[in-house]
């Protein structure tokens, strides 16, 4: 290091690098009151701290400490810095302008949004006054400062990016791209549309475009476009796609391109594969493999792409059996174990009563909880079922304390279980994955909990309540050995 820069950093230490009277580190100080020099972490959580002063009563900004470290209001704390923001008089902490968040926000929104001509385009306005309305302005502000967010909403904004989905799908950054789809969906600039659906459909756009020098492209683009999306979109307008459902689809298509990449290197085409061949590839690739490759097969024979062959019959393997009394262990865990996260407890407490799919699980919603002569119910199925003592008070806590709320359209959500983006629930992997690090295995606990109830109560009458199909409750009730086998799914209450 040379003279004249060791000169400046020792110059720079001597004036500013102090003890924070406050946390004790040194570091830069970034004020300087009446207890001593603060640092900026410090300087940062005073500014946010609010409550009601043991001074004088004001119930205010806090940013002072008395002598006992208690959190003081600025004057009994003889602080000389004015903490309100010159345009709403909001107090708090100030940024450019001696302005607060919010309208710091409310600035950059209107930059960002500008349709050049000075004003907001009408399209957008909805979603602009909810980013200003923001809970959490801070947040929003960070997001919307970022170079890739303010290019994308402004060239929606100035018409360079149509707003539709089919212009969005050909856009990078995915992952934002997808955020703001949600937050414009949610505002009613976008139709809503299914959310896997529209995963789907963007990868499958980006995939197809890396593949355009491959020559199984047209095949490949012909069962993607011609088969599995037209099923896709007719499932979706019956109820939502699952992740499963979505990730399932870009596996097929993987697994047909990988077949057709193994048929390449064996000198034969879709063409001239024989049974000989097909038998040798499912000799050679893992079961899962043979899974998803089964309806590229499958539409390729029907459609003359190639020879009708033999495809051998898929294996499906079964999760280790859970014991009833291992079960009952795990819901007692769940009902009584308050480090477990609350959304934990009762995904767990669903999967292990009622026998719910986790892909079920996220999609319910306020109004699925009902009050019937003094009695919470549950709608599963037909009749709302019942939910019996600890387990109902534990589900109407998450209802009144639900996370990911703290988001500018996501406010007046109904979900039980909110996800983090906007007007959209919980993704089921990550639900999965809490339970499975708590130790609830949704894969053993389910076939439990539904052949506990089958052995309790008639299949068609447990299909009818929970949601279930009648052949699976009726299929579990055979392999129990249970006793109303010749139960007939009728009303009975004639």
């Amino acid at each position: 290091m040379s003279s004249t820069r060791r000169l400046a950093r020792e110059r720079y230490e001597r004036h500013h690098i102090r003890d924070c009277a406050r946390c004790g580190r040194r570091a830069a100080k970034a004020a300087n009151w009446s207890d001593g020099p603060i640092c900026r972490t410090c300087l940062h959580r005073a500014e946010n701290t609010y409550g009601t002063c043991p001074s004088c009563g004001t119930d205010r900004l806090l940013p002072g400490r008395d002598s006992h470290g208690a959190e003081i209001y600025r004057d009994c704390a003889r602080i000389t810095r004015d903490f309100f923001c010159s345009r709403c008089g909001f107090e708090g902490q100030l940024y450019s302008g001696r302005l607060c968040t919010r309208c710091t926000l409310t600035d950059l929104v209107h930059a960002v949004f500008d349709d050049g001509t000075g004003a907001i385009t009408p399209a957008l306005r909805i979603l602009a006054d909810r980013l200003i309305a923001s809970p959490n302005p801070k947040s929003t502000w960070t997001w919307l400062r970022r170079s890739h967010v303010r290019g994308l909403i402004s060239d929606l904004a100035r018409g360079t990016t149509p707003l539709t989905h089919e212009a969005l799908h050909q856009l990078p950054n995915w992952r934002t791209v997808a955020h703001l789809r949600d937050l414009l969906m949610a505002s009613g600039a976008l139709p809503m549309i299914d959310k896997q659906l529209l995963h789907h459909e963007t990868w499958l756009a980006h995939r197809l475009a890396e593949l355009h020098d491959d020559p199984h492209q047209r095949l490949l683009r012909a069962f993607a476009t011609w088969h599995q999306l037209p099923r896709m979109r007719a499932r979706a307008a019956i109820k939502p796609l699952t992740p499963g459902s979505r990730n399932f689809a870009g596996e097929q298509l993987k697994a047909a391109h990988g077949f057709l990449t193994w048929l390449d290197t064996s000198g034969q085409t879709l063409a001239s594969c024989t049974q000989a061949l097909l038998d040798a590839w499912h000799a050679t690739h893992p079961q899962h493999q043979h899974n998803t490759l089964r309806v590229f097969l499958r539409w390729a024979m029907h459609d003359g792409h190639m020879p009708k062959l033999r495809v051998p019959t898929p294996t499906v393997a079964k999760a280790a059996p859970m014991s009833q009394r291992r079960r009952l262990q795990l819901l007692r865990r769940a009902l009584t174990d308050e480090r477990l996260a609350l959304p934990t407890r009762v995904a767990a407490c669903l999967t292990l009563l009622y026998a719910q799919p986790i892909t079920r699980i996220v999609r319910l919603t306020l109004d699925d909880l009902t009050h019937q002569d003094g009695e919470l119910h549950l709608r599963l199925g037909n009749p709302p079922t019942p939910v019996p003592e600890p387990f109902a008070t534990l589900l109407l806590k998450l209802a009144d304390d639900r996370p990911h709320l703290n988001t500018a359209t996501n406010t007046g959500t109904r979900w039980l279980f909110p996800g983090r983006r906007a007007g959209q629930p919980a993704n089921p992997s990550g639900i999965r994955e809490h339970l499975r690090r708590a130790g609830f295995l949704t894969g053993a606990a389910r076939p439990a909990a539904l052949r506990q109830l089958v052995l309790q109560t008639p299949a068609p009458v447990i299909a009818k309540s929970l949601g279930c199909h009648h052949v699976t409750t009726t299929r579990v009730a055979a392999d129990a050995g249970g006793t109303w086998n010749h139960y007939a799914p009728d009303d009975h209450s004639k």
